[in-house]
């Protein structure tokens, strides 16, 4: 099960397990997780809860109430159905959170959690797929399981990185990347798309940003946008349709650059201007 909004190719990842991803519809209004839909499509067939928060594509950041909820709920579906049922938090972007804030580490909520986490974002290394999947000691079955993840990565391929890679980013574990520019760039991007009448939730962490599109259609909305020299990436591979995202891992004078194409864009197409 996977809560929405989602990274695509989780579908790609569940579907060569042989498993069934279900999507739990967001909560539009805040992109928390909407409990009462996720309650809903809770069954006895459920084995694993799929999260992401820092979330890839809102820029959410799940409240510690919202995680809480989430663990007290799987808690009680394990006594009820007589099974474990496992939390794989994907968390590549847990730093890069706003307002002095933390994000919450769920594997401190939940005993049968596995976290998986990515250098490629803290440390500014696009392309470089190095990372790790941390499976709580109280989990279980927890040592047969960090046996597994190691198996599938050298099984798939992909997940093996080149041994100078390891080697560096042993060396800076405790190291990060200049991370306010991704605060300085989402503040810019949020205030003008508010002021040019976007529908739009803050985000509070990550590089990405989810407003509503000014048409249903958010591809022909993008399609739109290139004209003016916006990419813009259409919700609708995200789980959700009628919304696009926005990334702003660049500099921020590119993004200031960016803000008069945007208002350009909107005023020429929707008639929209700055409030």
């Amino acid at each position: 099960m996977r809560l929405v909004y989602y990274f695509p190719e989780y579908h790609q990842y569940v579907e060569q397990t042989g498993a069934v991803l279900k999507v739990v519809p967001a909560d539009t209004n805040t992109f928390q997780i909407n409990f009462e839909a996720f309650l809903d499509i809770l069954n006895p067939n459920v084995q694993a809860v799929l999260i992401n928060t820092p979330n890839n594509p809102s820029g959410i950041v799940y409240s510690k109430d919202t995680i809480n909820k989430l663990c007290s709920i799987l808690k009680d579906k394990q006594e009820e159905y007589g099974h474990d049922i496992f939390l794989i938090s994907d968390e590549p972007y847990r730093e890069i959170v706003f307002g002095g804030e933390d994000s919450v580490y769920i594997s401190k909520y939940y005993d049968n959690c596995l976290s998986c986490y990515s250098f490629s974002k803290s440390l500014s290394l696009p392309g470089e797929r190095i990372g790790y999947i941390a499976v709580n000691p109280k989990a279980a079955d927890a040592d047969i399981i960090a046996v597994i993840c190691g198996q599938i990565s050298r099984g798939i391929g992909h997940n093996c990185p080149a041994s100078s890679i390891q080697l560096a980013v042993a060396e800076i574990l405790e190291l990060t990347s200049d991370l306010s520019v991704y605060e300085t760039n989402g503040e810019l991007l949020y205030n003008t798309l508010v002021k040019l009448g976007f529908q739009v939730v803050k985000p509070g962490g990550t590089f990405y940003i989810f407003p509503k599109a000014l048409e249903e259609d958010a591809a022909a909305f993008c399609l739109k946008a290139r004209k003016y020299n916006l990419i813009l990436v259409p919700s609708d591979n995200f789980g959700v349709s009628g919304y696009f995202r926005m990334a702003y891992c660049i500099d921020t004078e590119k993004v200031i650059r960016s803000l008069e194409a945007l208002e350009r864009f909107v005023k020429e197409e929707y008639g929209q201007h700055l409030l």
